[in-house]
């Protein structure tokens, strides 16, 4: 059984090409994080590996050995971490040399050899061309699966070797679904946990069996209204540790980032009187409250802030700098101001 949430359009090429026996020997799975990637990839793992006649089954003991990755013909390349510190590495050559000698033996306890690049855009440029001298000469029973979150980070020629399989992001609508009948979620906090998710379902399903995430954005929400009101040393005190923060783990960061631009893209939702398709529901109140001592033109002018600094951030800008510059743009509250009434929007 397929465990992967929607997609069908990748799901049915990839049938197709088990059941005609077309399948690529190379894929390259492009969708943003949590959308399903790596769970498609051990999906199809399991269909070339598993003996059931539908395949994958699940069942058998080939699909649970792969989906606790602990098959030995399914290995899953991915960053490491440096020794001397938290800092994430590129995928470096040793790891694709490694990968290529397996390439040449023959499947150890399977029918088939498949190997995962999870991040594949982060492989550096080593790396990336020693994968493609193995891409250029295709082996039999053997299947690479690169996922990644921007191909264009990638080399033309290993791309051109690939075929593409794109992954969108679901709709709010079919990630509430997927929670209420096949996780059992409560309808009100699967609908929360849609419209947090972004289209993405790994992440919901996650934070649905761990309340923790959402203790964690809940509190970072509190700061986030406490630093919009506060003095300039105060909001520097703010960004003194995420800056401090970015060199260990960029992702928490940029997590920060996208919580804040949700946020202020709920206020200019509010703004215009399209209140029933902000993301932060349950803070609906609030946003409302905010909304009210700011005029449009400035929510719109700090959402592009918000923006310039994600990119100036992976554009490797010194990040003590961008985010301090960011706490300078937050617009002043014009008290008193009331909010201009527009019509709710229902979309169900």
């Amino acid at each position: 059984m397929w465990q992967v949430i929607g997609q069908t359009r990748a799901l049915s090429m990839l049938k197709h090409g088990l059941e005609a026996g077309t399948l690529s020997h190379a894929y390259l799975m492009v969708g943003p994080p949590h959308v399903g990637k790596m769970t498609l990839a051990l999906n199809l793992a399991q269909a070339l590996n598993c003996d059931a006649a539908e395949r994958p089954c699940g069942e058998c003991s080939t699909c649970r050995k792969i989906a606790s990755a602990s098959h030995a013909d399914v290995q899953i390349i991915g960053l490491t971490q440096n020794e001397s510190s938290a800092e994430a590495k590129l995928i470096g050559i040793d790891q694709i040399k490694q990968m290529q000698h397996l390439v040449s033996l023959p499947p150890f306890e399977g029918k088939h050899k498949v190997f995962i690049i999870d991040g594949a855009e982060l492989m550096s440029t080593e790396a990336a061309n020693r994968l493609l001298k193995t891409l250029e000469e295709p082996v039999g029973r053997v299947t690479f699966l690169l996922l990644t979150v921007n191909d264009s980070l990638l080399p033309a020629t290993v791309v051109s070797r690939c075929q593409r399989l794109e992954l969108p992001p679901l709709s709010t609508a079919e990630v509430e679904s997927a929670l209420v009948a096949g996780r059992g979620i409560e309808p009100q906090r699967a609908r929360l946990l849609a419209r947090l998710s972004h289209g993405c379902p790994g992440w919901a399903i996650t934070a649905g069996s761990d309340d923790s995430r959402l203790q964690q954005r809940d509190e970072e929400l509190d700061r986030l209204l406490d630093v919009i009101t506060a003095d300039c040393e105060e909001r520097f005190a703010y960004v003194a540790p995420l800056a401090a923060r970015f060199n260990q783990n960029r992702g928490a960061v940029y997590g920060v980032l996208d919580l804040w631009l949700d946020y202020w893209r709920d206020l200019m939702l509010v703004k215009v009187g399209y209140r029933d398709i902000i993301t932060n529901i349950d803070r609906l109140a609030s946003i409302v409250e905010v909304a009210q001592g700011y005029r449009l033109a400035q929510i719109k002018a700090f959402i592009e802030s918000l923006r310039a600094a994600a990119e100036q951030l992976r554009q490797n800008a010194n990040p003590r700098l961008v985010l301090e510059v960011l706490m300078l743009d937050i617009p002043i509250k014009e008290e008193g101001r009331e909010l201009a009434t527009q019509p709710s929007v229902n979309y169900g």
